[in-house]
């Protein structure tokens, strides 16, 4: 059978053999074969808010909590296990709950000492708006105050109100450094921490910071049982949105059911660990199919999330006609987050084959030429995940290289190779990205700040080349 990504497409027919086992019980053919079908369904339909869940449950176990600043105070490594991280800058993760009331979000004016860039987040991970240069802020900072479902009192002056439409949700904050000097990462930090966040009523002074570098923080997915518990946990929590509804039916064949106990017997508990392993290979199936058509004609290099999706959820889904759950749930098998506007802060592409349309793979050696003038008013990088986890690779002393490290060679002409391997080219270390010679992997091109020629494609990112053996 063809292998996706080293999961094998046996797991499509998941359902069927489960069906298969229970043939001999009678009637629980039924029901098994429905809380397969339906188990696969709700990975599919609920991978942002487990993906939110996740991370949660991550800060939680770091000593964090809701309401207070998640925050790494360095650039993030390996023990950083989240989505497709971004290891050139500082990350600030308020993670809000309004269960109690409004919740404070005081972001500081863009300056000489540092800029902030981000998203406010529901819990379904569409955004209530962007902060920042490019943002609703357009860099001046401000208040804003996150309201809970059905919230009516009248907001104080001075406050911008973001209705969010679940009780929990995430703000996602990068403060970008000039450059990987200690001091330059210390003036990031503390810039970053200007920002302020508290339950309404409370003071500023009352925001409580977290750092979490360091430490083992764990929110890759989990395709396996867990992944419905993870489910349950939110359904009890968030009201039902209305264009969900159909799941609750759903939802209640494999035992899921607001207001009451999650409690799988184990013939179920293997049903549904098999469900979750067959939607794995579904969205990866998804999001690899995303790279056509790519963003530069030619090449590997795409937004591997089709514009419906992207459109949807920048809107919350607000056409009555689409609601596109396959590319959402590819989209979150690989990141977390969504801005409220893609291009004008920051923006992405993907590449998992090489030139020779290959799968990127640990033990081979890569070159990238990047050319000179990357059309971007802040910076570029390139990251390395990996292929399976889409987390960045365990063991590796670094992850990327971007173009605000001041030690990167430059071409003659301007243009920047960068090389991906087990092995650094002779001389070339400083532009090197090591790689797990037993692992596949994939890379991320960031640039924040992008400029007009940039989507005008006056620019071109050329693919990348297998060199050497």
């Amino acid at each position: 059978m063809k292998t996706i990504r080293g999961i094998s497409c046996v797991m499509a027919v998941a359902g069927l053999a489960l069906s298969g086992q229970a043939s001999a019980q009678g009637g629980d053919v039924i029901n098994n074969g429905a809380v397969a079908r339906r188990a696969v369904e709700a990975v599919i339909w609920g991978m942002p808010i487990v993906n939110y869940d996740r991370m949660l449950q991550a800060a939680i176990a770091n000593g964090g909590a809701a309401n207070q600043v998640i925050y790494w105070s360095q650039p993030v490594n390996a023990k950083n296990q989240t989505l497709t991280p971004n290891p050139d800058t500082i990350y600030l993760n308020p993670f809000y709950d309004t269960r109690k009331g409004p919740v404070v979000l005081e972001i500081p004016p863009a300056g000489g000492d540092g800029v902030i860039v981000g998203s406010v987040d529901v819990a379904w991970q569409n955004a209530l708006i962007d902060v920042g240069p490019a943002g609703a802020d357009e860099g001046k900072g401000g208040k804003f105050l996150i309201t809970p479902p059905g919230y009516k009192d009248k907001a104080p002056e001075g406050y911008t109100v973001l209705s969010s439409d679940t009780y929990q949700g995430f703000v996602i904050l990068r403060s970008n450094f000039k450059s990987r000097s200690p001091e330059d990462i210390a003036t990031a930090v503390a810039h970053g921490k200007k920002i302020k966040f508290y339950p309404l009523g409370d003071s500023p002074d009352s925001t409580v910071f977290v750092d979490v570098y360091g430490k083992d923080f764990d929110s890759t997915i989990r395709y396996d049982a867990s992944f419905f518990e993870s489910l349950d946990r939110m359904v009890q929590i968030e009201p039902w949105l209305e264009r969900d509804k159909v799941m609750i039916e759903m939802l209640k064949t494999i035992g899921i059911e607001k207001g009451k106990p999650f409690q799988p017997d184990g013939e179920t508990k293997k049903v549904l660990e098999a469900a979750a392993k067959q939607a794995h290979a579904e969205v990866t199936r998804t999001y690899e199919s995303g790279f056509d058509p790519s963003f530069y004609p030619g090449t590997h290099w795409a937004v591997p999330i089709s514009q419906e999706t992207i459109e949807g959820m920048n809107s919350m889904f607000a056409d009555a006609d689409s609601y596109p759950v396959s590319g959402r749930a590819a989209m979150y098998s690989i990141a977390y987050f969504s801005p409220k506007h893609l291009g004008p802060a920051q923006f992405y592409l993907l590449a998992i084959h090489d030139g020779s349309d290959q799968p990127f793979e640990g033990k081979g050696n890569y070159r990238l030429r990047i050319p000179a003038d990357a059309p971007t008013s802040q910076y570029w990088s390139v990251t390395v995940y990996d292929a399976e986890t889409h987390a960045l690779m365990k063991g590796m002393p670094h992850a990327s290289r971007a173009s605000n490290v001041k030690e990167l060679q430059k071409n003659s002409d301007g243009s920047t190779d960068l090389y991906f391997g087990a092995k650094a080219p002779v001389g070339k270390e400083s532009n090197w990205v090591p790689t797990d010679p037993e692992r596949g992997f994939e890379l991320m091109f960031r640039v924040y700040g992008p400029k007009p020629e940039f989507f005008e494609k006056k620019w071109k990112l050329p693919n990348v080349e297998k060199v050497g053996e």
